[in-house]
């Protein structure tokens, strides 16, 4: 195909932008920030700042350097260092994204919040075993042809959940009009519970790594809507990554501002999941349970097809006699094997 300086419509950026925020927003988006409205309490300001410097500035910047450095791959962006050193950089950071760390929690957290409710205790590990095979089977599938999934994400899975985190929203600040409390929230409920509390719990997201894959994902959707000019390319990842990271930052403080509202009818949980539950619950009655699930679900799964597929391209373009097909149903089973037997 002959190279040309294709321009994208407000459509392609919105789409984009929307394939990027599911692609990140995953397990610790959700509950991480659930649970620092609960450390926080009055002091929720500056612990959202805090989360937002690590959980959207620091993503925003991985974007930005793939952007501004004209790089296609995660070992390109490396590459000045040293050959060896762009190599370990590519297989550590994949290692802990696509298969020891990210990929399979994804696959657990949205079997404790979405299936183990309603199960009994003791069939845990073979219903486990039966919904990770099924749900990273359903990450290949998105993943097998990285030219639909700007329509599989962007256009279907994520405008999904934007729609369920609307509904709690809307249920929380319009409906209850909790909004107000905010402004008389206690003090803060455990000791740190400030900005560096609040920038570490972002930290924990593992976005600031997962914007370097994350990137080269959007680099190649950019090649099928005919962008392929390095100096073009690099103008639209940015304006992406603003788009997809400026609608994170609204989600996350209107999360946040959840957590803290929480404490007012429930006590403190030892992570955000069920601090969530209880949430939905109090807003949304009965529903609110289904309503998590799904949520959990579609967050969890929009992730994991990223990192398979981020993985998966980087190591194919850079190990090319084994190549994206072959790399990516290995990343999905040993992720499966991760999750299940640790």
């Amino acid at each position: 195909m002959e190279k040309r300086d294709t321009k994208l419509t407000k459509r392609q950026y919105i789409t984009l932008g929307s394939m990027l925020f599911g692609l990140f927003f995953g397990a610790g988006n959700l509950i991480f920030p659930i649970h620092l409205g609960q450390l926080a309490g009055g002091n929720w300001v500056p612990a959202t700042v805090g989360f937002l410097l690590s959980a959207v500035l620091l993503p925003l910047l991985a974007i930005l350097a793939i952007s501004m450095t004209e790089s296609d791959l995660m070992f390109h962006l490396a590459r000045p260092v040293g050959h060896g050193f762009a190599l370990f950089f590519l297989i550590a950071t994949h290692a802990s994204l696509g298969l020891l760390i990210a990929t399979p929690r994804t696959a657990t957290v949205a079997f404790e919040m979405a299936v183990q409710p309603f199960i009994a205790q003791a069939d845990i590990r073979w219903w486990l075993l039966g919904f990770s095979a099924l749900y990273f089977a359903a990450a290949y599938f998105f993943s097998r042809k990285p030219s639909k999934m700007t329509d599989y994400v962007g256009k279907i899975l994520n405008p999904l959940l934007l729609l369920l985190l609307s509904s709690a929203f809307i249920a929380a600040f319009v409906i209850k009009g909790d909004g107000g409390t905010l402004l008389h929230a206690t003090h803060a409920t455990a000791a740190g519970s400030n900005l560096t509390n609040g920038f570490l719990q972002g930290y924990n997201t593992m976005d600031a790594l997962a914007g370097l894959g994350f990137g080269v994902t959007i680099v190649t959707a950019l090649g099928f809507f005919g962008v392929n000019q390095p100096l073009q390319r690099s103008k639209d990842v940015a304006k992406v990554g603003v788009l997809a990271m400026g609608l994170e930052a609204i989600i996350y403080a209107l999360l946040i501002a959840l957590g803290v509202l929480s404490l007012n009818f429930t006590k403190l949980s030892a992570n955000g999941g069920p601090a969530f539950t209880s949430i939905m619950t109090h807003y949304t009655g009965l529903i609110g349970t289904g309503l998590l699930a799904a949520m959990t679900l579609l967050a969890c799964l929009t992730s994991a097809i990223g990192l398979v597929t981020s993985l998966s391209q980087d190591l194919g373009h850079r190990f090319p006699k084994v190549g994206f097909k072959r790399f990516l149903p290995l990343t999905c089973t040993g992720s499966f094997i991760i999750a299940n037997f640790g």
